[in-house]
């Protein structure tokens, strides 16, 4: 752990830091200036955006939806509500498959007609003396879901903590350790007040007795900004929050070092009060997503995006409508520079590649990068130099070079604990594709654990 002065009184504070490897991320394509987005003539609305079956269509082509009308129920766990984003016509069903096979279907809405929430001054809702349960169903009601991991549902996430025994702290995830979340940066920066709001609803929702804000070491200043705003709050003594700053190294912000981070702050603390039972880890986009769900009666209409990678020729962060193409989104950051070798939807390091740029954005999507041939590895076949580069910042310790060759020779390892950080692949000097063969190698059998 390293110690750092306190700007404000002399004293040190711990800065908790994942035990082992990872790397120091940057990225010069990575965007700073924000935007909003320009509107789509065309939305394209898939029915799925989270991690079950996709949700069922209720509207029909030929009719007119209203921005945040309900238009697609879920099924199930795992499942969740669609809602319209723009008002306008359904002109269409679309379908395509991702790299991976998997099939995907989508209303396409023309826009058309007046908008319901956009530009419309809003009536906050008065929620802070609803029961958990009801916040829940709000929730459930507008389909929010963990918008910066794989999508899971809050409302299936709330019915595991109601099985939870002992006091559950909520965790706001504000850990910064890759560039390609600067648009949860701008999120913390412009709606400050309606993050930690979220937080306390989340907590009522969850019975958290606490909020943890984890801020990672270079935004120091902003966890004392969450703190004294939370103190503001009409339930800041019911429901007290601290700040722990983490580390800035990638991948700090992985749930596992997170949770070891924490563990650690946890342990250093001398007094019952600050047992944290079970953590239910959340980031800032998600909790603004549950304030306005709550508090505006709003479904997910838009998000924060960064756009850039070194294809692209003006990287912007910018707030989108969900259903944007990623078309669209190139277009207002300038065009592409060329035809580039590789789109990703979320971190180049651990995001998923798309074959198609009229791809839509969707409610997990946080980032889209277009990368130029010389930016990829993996595309020339080069031999390890044997340099161990890759076991030095491997955070869960293992050996990326040993797997990569039993893995190209044919031969099947466990690799129990992996992450799919890419931490190995980045520093290669090799330039050799370490992340995608292993998890080739070992996604059939089902031990390939993937970054969240």
């Amino acid at each position: 752990m390293e110690a750092v002065p306190k700007a404000d009184s002399g004293m040190s504070v711990k800065i908790y830091s994942m035990p082992r490897g990872g790397i120091a991320f940057e990225d010069p394509f990575a965007p700073h200036k924000f935007e909003t987005a320009f509107l789509p003539v065309l939305s394209v609305i898939p029915l799925i955006q989270h991690t079950g079956n996709k949700a069922y269509p209720i509207v029909f082509i030929g009719e007119y939806v209203k921005e945040g009308m309900l238009i697609g129920r879920g099924q199930g766990s795992g499942s969740a509500n669609i809602h319209a984003t723009v008002p306008g016509k359904v002109v269409r069903m679309a379908s395509w498959k991702t790299i991976d096979g998997t099939a995907n279907e989508a209303l396409v809405v023309r826009l058309e007609g007046s908008f319901e929430k956009l530009g419309k001054r809003e009536t906050p809702y008065p929620w802070e003396d609803l029961p958990s349960f009801e916040i829940q169903r709000i929730i459930a009601e507008y389909g929010i879901v963990e918008m910066d991991e794989g999508g899971r549902p809050l409302s299936d996430l709330f019915a595991e903590l109601n099985m939870v025994t002992g006091p559950i702290t909520l965790v706001v995830r504000c850990v910064f350790d890759d560039p390609w979340l600067a648009a949860d940066m701008v999120l913390c920066d412009r709606r400050l007040k309606d993050v930690v709001e979220g937080a306390f609803i989340t907590a009522c929702a969850c019975k958290a007795s606490r909020i943890v804000y984890a801020v990672s070491k270079n935004e120091k200043k902003r966890a004392a900004q969450f703190i004294a705003t939370a103190s503001q709050q009409s339930l800041a003594q019911k429901i007290p929050s601290d700040s722990v700053i983490v580390g800035n190294k990638y991948p700090q912000r992985n749930r596992r070092e997170l949770e070891l981070a924490i563990r650690a702050y946890e342990k250093d603390e001398k007094n019952e009060r600050n047992e944290l039972g079970h953590l239910f880890i959340a980031g800032p986009a998600t909790i603004a997503a549950v304030f306005d769900a709550v508090r505006f009666k709003k479904p997910i209409l838009d998000r924060y995006i960064a756009v850039g990678g070194s294809a692209v020729k003006e990287p912007k962060v910018l707030k989108v409508r969900i259903g944007t193409r990623l078309r669209d989104v190139f277009d207002q950051c300038g065009g592409l520079d060329g035809s580039p070798e590789r789109i990703v939807v979320g971190s180049p390091l651990s995001g998923r590649t798309i074959l198609d740029i009229d791809e839509p954005v969707v409610k997990t999507i946080y980032a889209a990068v277009a990368l130029k041939r010389k930016q990829v590895g993996g595309i020339v076949e080069r031999s390890c130099i044997g340099c161990g580069e890759c076991r030095s910042v491997c955070p869960v310790g293992l050996d990326p070079e040993e797997l990569f060759k039993r893995c190209k020779t044919g031969g099947i390892l466990a690799v129990y604990g992996c992450h799919g950080c890419g931490c190995c692949e980045i520093v290669c000097p090799s330039r050799l594709p370490l992340k995608d063969i292993i998890y080739q190698a070992q996604t059939n059998r089902g031990q390939y654990e993937t970054a969240d």
